[in-house]
């Protein structure tokens, strides 16, 4: 991430034009040392710079683990979508199964590996029962507030405005699953139903 690096090197540039200025201070000073509300200036200025530093860092920190945390929910999502339509239509009873699906012979992954929750930092994740006892999706058991509350893609919509990250439930509902609506026909389009009267040919003057 390259928001913390050029954040310290701000700092580090800003600590080194202090100094400079602190040691100007006191080569200027005319009875050899330099003013004490110099120095509580410059204290208090490097103070206030700290704490704003800290928290963009902070902020520019978060919103890479929101950015990590739709990108993991996204793939538990999936693999279950796929361990769903892969078989009987029946969830995975637990998220090791998605690494190997018990109901085949053979090895069949829908999931590289069980992923860390990026907020929280721990493998737990919360997780939505289905009516048949499977697992139907995932969420991270953080109560923090998100930073992004709005700009979702259309399968995480219900995201929007929500007041924790507990409410970014990563969900996989085959009945949320529609075929593409067919419009009505727009004012001066032609109607596939109805056949095209053929061309005539011009009748000659008389």
């Amino acid at each position: 991430m390259r928001v913390p690096v050029i954040l310290s090197e701000a700092k580090n540039l800003l600590f080194s034009c202090a100094r400079k200025q602190i040691l100007r201070c006191a080569q200027d000073d005319n009875e050899g040392g330099f003013t004490y509300l110099t120095i509580l200036f410059v204290i208090a200025f490097m103070g206030l710079v700290l704490a704003l530093t800290g928290e963009i860092w902070h902020t520019a920190a978060l919103r890479d683990k929101e950015a990590q945390l739709l990108y993991v929910g996204s793939q538990y999502r999936r693999a279950i979508e796929r361990y769903y339509l892969s078989g009987p239509r029946q969830y995975p009873r637990t998220l090791e199964d998605l690494l190997k699906d018990p109901r085949k012979p053979n090895v069949e992954r829908y999931l590289r590996r069980i992923y860390f929750d990026p907020v929280t930092g721990s493998s737990e994740w919360g997780v939505v029962k289905a009516p048949d006892g499977g697992i139907r999706g995932v969420y991270s058991q953080s109560e923090d507030k998100p930073i992004k509350t709005a700009g979702f893609d259309l399968r995480n919509k219900a995201f929007e405005g929500a007041e924790k990250y507990s409410d970014w439930k990563f969900v996989y509902d085959p009945a949320a699953q529609q075929a593409p609506v067919t419009g009505a026909p727009q004012p001066g389009a032609a109607n596939p139903q109805q056949p095209i009267a053929p061309m005539q040919a011009p009748q000659p003057a008389r």
